[in-house]
């Protein structure tokens, strides 16, 4: 008896041990972040801004691109499936969500229906986000598709379980390629309609730029397989297809992850004029909330859209909320939108710099998760943004420092116990 309750003892010491080790490991998972702010030196309307960009970030901004806004489910999983059902030689899918459902049952099946047409079909799922039912998988593997786990768990990788593959990335025949917030289910259907319908954007791309979100989906392929995915199939000769400059840059942990920090700090040091931010979740950490507030005393106007009484994560919208404080009392604008989750992820700079993708404006994404987002150069572009950000503001309401400061105590002290956990959310 008392043998095995000293073997109890050993066992529950070791199996401790292991979570606590497991838990620093993934608790301090992410790349060392900028700590100071960014001074502001240049415009972004100065060619020394698209510079910057594509030598601190690569690749480099190239030109001849041609890229088109899709709003909410309706215009984007008909535009993503139009271009799968076209397909001719790859389909290279990666996305955090991609859940059972009406939706889920579409793509499964025009992606099968690909497959069967001889297209070498790629599937990169989330192990945490990429809920399809056992159903679903072996259909789509019995019928050619290959499909990948991003980090599932094993003995050699336990320290890597909260990096996350966050990325929503299509490219079909290394043609045309997609980017943006929307993942793989239900609730992305439809118009925005109702609380049951989310608000996004996703983004359709052709040119050169295409060749730059192939290389991420290829990076994350050869670390979940081995596999290096290459040649004419994967990397066409580039067309041109437009006049935008754009690039798309990825970041990770150990590979970067730093640099969509970077580039959210460097577009807002270098704005003159205006700072629109979309955000789906929102929390600055102490030198974006510095930066943020120079850029306001330089007479810099900045407008942010959140989400209101929908949300995903009440305890991301306390922890945000907790960081309004100062940036309300410098003269930022916070809106919270009103009709439904809000999911959009941009952000605008100047009238003539955006960025989209997957990247949510927290330390998660900027440390922990596998990003990918799209940055374009372009007054036009810019402006069509801006209009659609006009428009998502007039669904929203302003949130007023003197609302923010009357929260009940019991609201504050909620909001601030969230904030302790912002290095996570």
């Amino acid at each position: 008896m008392a043998f095995n309750r000293k073997l109890g003892m050993v066992i529950t010491s070791v199996l401790g041990t292991f979570v606590a080790i497991w838990l620093f490991l993934n608790l301090t998972l992410g790349d060392k972040q900028v700590d100071t702010r960014l001074n502001h030196q240049y415009a972004v309307a100065d060619e020394q801004f698209p510079r910057t960009m594509s030598y601190l970030l690569t690749p480099a901004l190239v030109s001849g691109n041609r890229v088109e806004e899709l709003l909410n489910g309706a215009q984007i999983f008909d535009a993503m499936l139009q271009e799968i059902h076209a397909a001719r030689t790859t389909i290279n899918l990666e996305t955090y969500i991609f859940w059972s459902g009406s939706i889920g049952r579409v793509f499964s099946d025009a992606l099968i229906q690909a497959a069967k047409r001889g297209v070498k079909v790629k599937l990169m799922l989330d192990w945490i986000g990429g809920q399809l039912d056992d159903e679903a998988l072996e259909r789509m593997r019995d019928n050619g598709i290959e499909i990948r786990r991003y980090n599932a768990p094993h003995r050699l990788n336990l320290k890597s379980l909260n990096n996350r593959t966050h990325r929503k990335l299509l490219i079909v025949d290394g043609q045309v390629g997609f980017i943006g917030g929307v993942g793989i289910a239900d609730h992305w259907r439809g118009h925005a309609q109702d609380p049951s319908h989310w608000r996004d954007t996703h983004y359709r791309m052709h040119g050169p730029v295409v060749g730059q979100i192939q290389s991420a989906f290829v990076d994350n392929w050869m670390q979940a397989t081995g596999e290096l995915l290459h040649g004419h199939a994967y990397f066409p000769p580039p067309q041109q297809a437009g006049t935008l400059r754009a690039q798309v840059f990825t970041s990770s942990p150990g590979g970067g992850a730093e640099s969509m920090q970077l580039m959210y700090l460097l577009s807002i040091a270098a704005a003159t004029e205006s700072i629109y931010i979309s955000a789906s979740y929102f929390i600055p950490d102490n030198v974006a909330v510095d930066t943020l507030v120079s850029a306001l005393m330089r007479g810099v106007k900045v407008k942010i859209i959140l989400p209101g009484p929908y949300i995903d994560f009440e305890l991301v919208r306390r922890a945000s909320r907790a960081t309004w404080g100062r940036l309300l009392t410098a003269g930022a604008e916070i809106y919270e939108y009103q009709p439904t989750m809000y999911h959009v992820k941009t952000l605008i700079v100047d009238s003539q710099w955006v960025s989209v993708g997957s990247t949510n404006f927290d330390n998660r994404s900027f440390s922990i998760n596998d990003e990918a987002n799209l940055n374009i150069y372009d007054k036009n572009f810019a402006k069509k943004q801006m209009a659609i950000f006009e428009s998502d503001l007039q669904e929203s309401r302003r949130v007023t420092y003197e609302e923010w400061l009357r929260r009940s105590l019991a609201n504050k002290l909620l909001d601030w116990g969230a904030s302790l956990l912002s290095s996570q959310l």
